[in-house]
Order: C-alpha cells, then structure tokens, then sequence
C-alpha cells in the first residue's frame, strides 16, 4: 500500500479552530487573525516546513503575546521601571475592573446631577495627608510639575538650585521640561553647595515660585550642602516641592525619604509626587498644598490634557483605601521569612534533582526612590543560563545576573507564585 501524502494529514481549518487553545486565542483577538495564522500555518505544512502534527504549534507561536504580559519579578528592585513600578493591591484591580463598564466617575446617584469628578479618590488623598488644604490628581508626576510651572510661572522665572536639576529617565532633563511651559529657569548655588542667600539674591518681582526638587535617584555625597524647605519659605515666595516617590508620611524604614505630610508642615505651599512609586498605586501625578495654589491649577486649561480616566481614578481611591499594598509589603518584608521561604523552594527544587543555593541577597527600593537604600534580602541561585529560559516562559521570570550565577530574590514574587517558579525551573532544567 502506497504512504498517504502527509499534505493529506494537515489538520482541517474547523478543527484547529475548536482546539481549546486555538479558541480561547479567537476569544481575545477575534477568529479572523487566528484563522489567518492557521491558514499559514497549514500552507507551511503543504510546503514541507512543517510536519502535519506541528500545525497546531506553528499556529500559536505565530499569534501575538498578550501585551503587557505578566511577569514575576525576582530582581530584588521593588519598583522596578522597566516591570511598570508598582503593582497594586488586589482591592485596586477589582476596582479597575469594576470602573471599566459605566461609572458615577462625575454623577451624584443621590441627586442624579453631575458631581466632581474622582470624588472618591480626591477625598481619600485628602484624608491621607490632613496637612493639605487642597488636593488635585493629574496622569503621571511630571505632569503635576508641568501643571504647577505652566498655571504659576509661565512667562516668569523659577528659582531652583543647580544641584536639583535632575534628568528624570529616558533622556528627559528636568530644566528642559520646565522651559517647555514658558518659564525662565534662575539657578542659584553650585552643583554640590547652595545656601539660602543665593536663593535670596534670585527672587524678585519675576519670581513665579521657588523649586525644590528632591534627587531621587542619584547622591551627593562629600562637601555638601542644601536648603531645607522650612527656610525657603521664609522667602516671601511660593514654595513647590516635587518630592518624587509619592510618600505620603514618614516611614522609618527610609528616613531620609521625603514625604508629603511632612513637606506641607515645613512650609511648603504645593507637593508634587508620582502616584505609582512608594504609595503603591496607579501612575499618576499628586498635586497636595495650599487651596487657592490648587484651585489655580485645576482651572488651569491644561489640566483638562492631563485629566486622569476613571481606571486611575478607581484605582487610586482603593490604594488609599487599602491597609496595605504589594509595595508596601515588599519594603518591609521580614528577612527571616524570606530566608525561610527562599530554603523551602531549594529543598523543593533538590528533591527533583535540581541544585540551587540560598545566598544573601540586597534588595533595593528602585524607581528612582531612596537612593543607597539596602534592604537585606536572600536569594536562589542558580547556574546563568537558566536567566533567558526563565525570562522567555510562562509565566516569564526576571532574575538578576551577578557574577555569573542567576539571583532570584522573592521579595516582590507573590508567595503563591512558588509553585510556578519551582516548575519553571524544573522545565530549564530537563
């Protein structure tokens, strides 16, 4: 008997479609894009690429990844720009869940009228940080900074010390996204020493306000010197403060951190913040300070492009509403208890054959926050070329690589994760 032309043997289009795979795929980016893949996957078969039983395979790999695609982070950076910085609670995602159909985002259900918009979130920032008179919330940090400059001093000058003119990320510099908005910068002091006179000298009649920037991502260390908020508002002048990591108060484990509670208590008269950083919220750009300050920039007619969505607004309120975030939780987790957890994966792992190590480990804050912070940490590690696998699956593992060994720290890996880093472990090393 003559072989079947394995061309005959290339799964029909109907029957790839049903395949549960192959259908959930149609369910999220709709049943024309798979039936295409199919079609070229078929094709590739009846060409000899492929052999008929690989049809199925060819057809997934040539549709898209969901994007952005969950990861679990091992890196030990908690905030972690390039991982989208904060994750959030999960009260946060049912309330982005809950905001994604119709909302009262800007309607009173008592009254049936239009209502302020983001109420909830608005009154919940207020109530975490009392010292503000007023509250305002715009889509990322820089925003609420540009806000500030455009609505205060456009066409006038800020006064900001040439040690605080920061470069943000990406090749963004702080003094050309003010100049953007109009105003003039006036730099006083040094890069690593200002005092309070040279602020002095600068502010006039042009003044629109006095900038103090918090450099959160690098250090100046050695013979140093800055001014404290409390003196610059002796100026006679509006003081701004961009505190950058959108703590709201104190927090012992990082004391040299500003926060927003106690900036306003100092004396400043506007705090900028990011929203998605040490609060552990959404991206979004915090506006605390001084009523009359607020209100003029949330009349400002830019405020209506830097408007935040209803998800923000969903997102932000339940943050603040929450007893505590994957952020938080992060920071403060107990070394012991990751030491522990991080020994049971391994013994975990050695029973299947696969050898790793527990080593210490240093954690740290990220996303431009608390800058030489160190939290001690623990960490398995494993051969380096385990990094790629694991970095490629799914779900997909980011570990760091130092001296040839990968490092996976769990910090920031949802204990309920465990299970599927020892799989995916035990799949790079089959």
């Amino acid at each position: 008997m003559r072989d079947v032309d394995p061309r005959r043997r290339v799964p029909r289009t109907d029957a790839l479609l049903a395949d549960p795979a192959l259908a959930a795929a149609a369910g999220t980016l709709g049943r024309d894009r798979v039936k295409a893949a199919i079609v070229r996957a078929q094709r590739r078969a009846r060409a000899g690429e492929l052999t008929p039983e690989q049809v199925r395979d060819a057809a997934l790999a040539d549709l898209p990844a969901p994007a952005p695609r969950a990861v679990l982070n091992a890196t030990g950076v908690v905030l972690h720009t390039n991982l989208g910085r904060a994750p959030l609670a999960a009260a946060a995602v049912d309330a982005l869940v809950a905001a994604a159909g119709h909302t009262d985002v800007e309607l009173d259900l008592r009254t049936g009228r239009r209502a302020r918009r983001g109420r909830e979130a608005l009154d919940a920032l207020a109530a975490a940080v009392p010292d503000a008179a007023a509250v305002h919330v715009v889509n990322n940090g820089a925003a609420a900074l540009v806000l500030a400059a455009t609505a205060l001093a456009a066409d006038r000058e800020i006064v900001v010390s040439r040690g605080e003119l920061v470069e943000i990320g990406d090749g963004f510099r702080l003094p050309d996204l003010l100049e953007s908005t109009g105003a003039r910068l006036r730099e006083v002091g040094t890069t690593n020493r200002t005092a309070l006179a040279d602020y002095a000298a600068a502010v006039g009649p042009r003044t629109g306000f006095v900038l103090k920037v918090h450099p959160s991502n690098f250090r100046v260390t050695g013979f140093t010197s800055a001014v404290p908020v409390g003196d610059l508002a002796t100026l006679g002048v509006p003081v701004v403060a961009d505190i950058g990591s959108g703590l709201l108060a104190p927090d012992p484990l990082l004391p040299d951190e500003p926060d927003a509670a106690t900036t306003l208590r100092a004396g400043a008269h506007l705090v900028t913040a990011s929203g998605d950083k040490l609060l552990g919220g959404p991206q979004a750009g915090l506006l605390l300070g001084a009523a009359d300050l607020v209100e003029r920039l949330r009349r400002h007619p830019l405020a209506r492009a830097l408007r935040v969505d209803k998800l923000t607004l969903a997102a932000l309120a339940a943050t603040l509403h929450a007893p505590t975030n994957p952020t938080r939780e992060a920071l403060h987790a107990e070394p012991g208890a990751l030491r522990a957890r991080t020994e049971r994966l391994r013994d975990r792992l050695g029973e299947d054959g696969c050898k790793a190590e527990v080593v210490p480990s240093a954690a740290v804050v990220g996303g431009g926050g608390a800058p030489g912070v160190e939290l001690d940490s623990w960490a398995l590690s494993l051969p380096e070329r385990y990094a790629e696998p694991l970095r490629g699956g799914a779900p997909p593992i980011l570990g760091r690589v130092l001296h040839g060994r990968l490092l996976l720290d769990l910090r920031c890996v949802p204990a309920t994760a465990d299970p599927d880093v020892r799989a995916a472990i035990l799949r790079v090393g089959a």
